[in-house]
């Protein structure tokens, strides 16, 4: 089996916000992720990434909030992109006066 793309699309949520979303499944898992997904979901506002999930080989499932990055833990892909939908949500929540 090869690589095969599920998703890779951009969302616009504003004139100066938007995501991109790329999801890979994988005939193998990754260096340091257990599943056959590799994924990388960013969050880009006014042109600076402000929230991004990935599982770069070796580092595993993580997320990155600003400059703080913490260890994320993979289910399935339809949560890995809910939990970016909530994250985006309460990103814009917190930060709707900057």
């Amino acid at each position: 089996m090869k690589a095969v793309r599920l998703i890779s699309t951009r969302i616009t949520y504003a004139a100066s916000a938007f995501a991109e979303l790329v999801l890979w499944r994988l005939p193998e898992p990754i260096e340091g992720s257990p599943h056959g997904f590799k994924y990388r979901l960013a969050y880009v506002v006014r042109g600076e990434c402000v929230l991004r999930y990935d599982n770069e080989a070796g580092k595993g499932d993580h997320r990155h909030v600003g400059e703080t990055e913490s260890l994320y833990i993979f289910t399935t892909p339809e949560q890995l992109i809910a939990d970016f939908q909530r994250d985006i949500e309460r990103w814009n929540d917190e930060n709707r006066d900057t």
